[in-house]
């Protein structure tokens, strides 16, 4: 059976930058930061005081508020940018297709929340003070269940859990199970919200959250003094859909997704592989799978998390895939200021990288001032660039080795 293209058609986003795509896409161009001092915790219970949050989010907005009461805020951030994405992509869903509509929405926390006011409760009231829907709240793959109720979506239903390469994980495998033929319409991304005491304190145990006092300068990707990635939260969705069925509707097509490459380190739990081996793996397999050449590719939207060893080895991992041509190829990290929304990174950044074909712009890396020799590649420094790009390649790099590349493309 012959492969079939697979398109977008709709998007969708909560972000720290904003609540919808187009001021998100506005504020991510203009290098407006969306972090700033955390306020749903006590910053001085931390060493890091920094957070990159979703602001005047109201669910109301996107479902009845007694659904809203019975969702995580990752599920209710999903059910929003979902909604979003299929009013986009101008998407009926009903009795003739819902079979064929799917949803792939990846999260690498789940409902932590959640997780942490019910064991409180536990702890002070017992167990008959536990809510009942304590578990469909906190499980991780609640966001594309309550998608899937919310909008009728009948088809193939699935959440990847791979730390921070989630969402383009959920995105690649929604890709391909269109491609061979498993759905027709795919509801796809990733979502987060791990804006917690418990979250806060892991990564700060680990010490991977960056320390810096001023807000906007704290997220600084491939810069000298980066000294660790600042936490962000929110949901990036795509409607993924059939060439014929899109043309069929006469759907606004963004752009086509032609690649994924997904590989594991086998190396170290949080730690990237050596000269980003199993990163360069990904990217290579993705070019392949896409059917072009390393020099077909306009812009690289790094993962580019403003941690030491990231940033390093993926530019490293870029020169290895790209040789020579990595020198001349713009890359950037929209971190600087989004954040790091762990498993919604790669679904925010896909809309990113759809809408950077889409404006024929590229978004600048935030905060790099002080050279490092260890990443000298062009980062997109002095704001962002206008330009025409007709390919993207998104990467996407979780703890446990998980690496993911995704590859968009100008739709001819």
């Amino acid at each position: 059976m012959e492969e079939r293209r697979v398109v977008i058609t709709g998007l969708g986003s909560v972000s720290p930058v904003g609540n919808d795509v187009q001021t998100m896409w506005d504020n991510v161009v203009a290098g407006n930061s969306g972090i700033d001092y955390i306020t749903r915790l006590n910053k001085d219970d931390f060493p890091a005081h920094v957070a990159a949050e979703v602001k005047d989010f109201d669910p109301t907005l996107f479902m009845e508020k007694k659904d809203a009461r019975k969702m995580d805020l990752f599920t209710q951030y999903a059910v929003a940018a979902s909604k979003m994405a299929i009013d986009d992509a101008n998407l009926t869903i009903d009795e003739n297709n819902a079979n064929r509509v799917g949803v792939w929405i990846g999260s690498g926390i789940g409902g932590m929340g959640t997780l942490e006011d019910q064991h409180t409760k536990f702890l002070e009231k017992g167990y008959r003070r536990v809510s009942p829907f304590f578990v469909p709240m906190m499980i991780p793959d609640m966001a594309a269940g309550q998608v899937s109720i919310q909008f009728g979506a009948k088809g193939i239903n699935s959440c990847t859990v791979t730390a921070c390469a989630s969402g383009a994980n959920s995105i690649g495998d929604a890709f391909k199970a269109i491609e061979r033929g498993d759905a027709d319409y795919i509801i796809a991304g990733g979502t987060e919200a791990p804006i917690t005491n418990m979250a806060f304190a892991g990564f700060s145990s680990a010490k991977a959250l960056s320390t810096n006092e001023d807000p906007k300068k704290a997220s600084r990707p491939f810069d000298l003094d980066r000294d660790g990635f600042v936490m962000g939260e929110g949901a990036g969705i795509l409607i993924l859909e059939t060439l014929e069925s899109a043309q069929e509707r006469g759907a606004h097509i963004y752009g086509e997704i032609v690649g994924y490459g997904a590989t594991g380190d086998a190396y170290h739990i949080t730690a990237p592989a050596e000269n980003g081996e199993g990163a360069a793996r990904a990217m290579q397999h993705a070019i392949e799978d896409a059917g072009i050449s390393p020099s077909d590719v306009d812009y690289v939207n790094a993962h580019g998390t403003s941690t030491h060893l990231n940033d390093k080895f993926e530019t490293v991992a870029i020169k290895t895939v790209f040789d020579e041509y990595a020198s001349k190829l713009p890359i950037s990290s929209t971190k600087g200021v989004t954040g790091h929304l762990l498993g919604a990174a790669g679904g925010i950044e896909s809309v990113i990288s759809i809408k950077s074909i889409a404006d024929g712009q590229i978004p600048g890396t935030m905060n790099y001032e002080t050279p490092d020799p260890d990443c000298d590649l062009d980062y997109v420094t002095n704001g962002s660039r206008k330009q025409d790009v007709n390919v993207v390649m998104s990467n996407s790099l979780g703890f446990g080795g998980h690496n993911v590349s995704l590859i968009f493309k100008k739709f001819n």
